[in-house]
This record gives C-alpha cells, structure tokens and sequence, in this order.
C-alpha cells in the first residue's frame, strides 16, 4: 500500500492512500504524526473505517492484523491476540466494556483518495 500522509487544507485531513490499494475485508496500517492507524475496508468496499491499531488489552499495535467481521450486524475487528472484538465505528470493545479504543473519521474523494482526520 501507498502511503502519502500529507496535510490537507481542509480541517487537518491527512490523505493516505488511494481506496484501490486496500484490499476489501482486509486491516492495513498507516502512521498519522506518530499514531499508528488500522484502516480496514469493508462490506461492498465503500465503507472505510480507522481505529487506533494499539490493543490495549494485548497491549501491541496489532490492530491491523486482526480478522475483519461482523458481530449483530456491527463491524468489527478481532484482535489477532486474544481476539476481542472492536467495534469499527465506535471503537468499543464488545467483550470489555470499560476498553474502548479511538477512531478517527474518514472521507474518499472524488478521486478515490482516502484521508483521515482524528475525532
């Protein structure tokens, strides 16, 4: 994957890839400032989510590792340690309540271009 990570002048977007270089259903890791970010693409491959790739329950950035689901029609991602689940849009972890991890929203331009903003 093509990793650009450049500022926007909008609103502190960071364009990161081109949508065609993730590969559907499957987790890829890009470096905003010094955060580490999973990026996953999911269902018909429009929807695109970002979480923190930190487990904080594992306690290793392995986010973008884990196996891409759904739980109750929510999608998630489970953590390639313990295999938690974290909920894409919200972050929350499924089986820990009080655990949560950040997400950041994302947009895809006319272009194809991803670009990420923290929340």
């Amino acid at each position: 994957m093509r990793v650009v990570m450049e500022k926007t002048n909008t609103q502190d977007w960071t364009e990161v890839c081109v949508l065609d270089d993730l590969i559907l259903n499957d987790g890829a890791c890009a470096l905003i400032g010094e955060e580490q970010v999973a990026i996953f693409r999911t269902g018909k491959g429009d929807e695109v989510y970002a979480i923190s790739n930190y487990d904080p329950i594992g306690k290793a950035n392995v986010l973008s590792r884990g196996i891409v689901g759904d739980v109750n029609g929510r999608p998630v991602v489970a953590s390639p340690l313990y295999k938690q689940h974290f909920d894409l849009e919200t972050g929350q972890c499924l089986e820990e309540e009080s655990v949560r991890v950040k997400t950041w929203e994302t947009r895809i331009d006319e272009n194809g271009t991803l670009f990420i903003r923290a929340r």
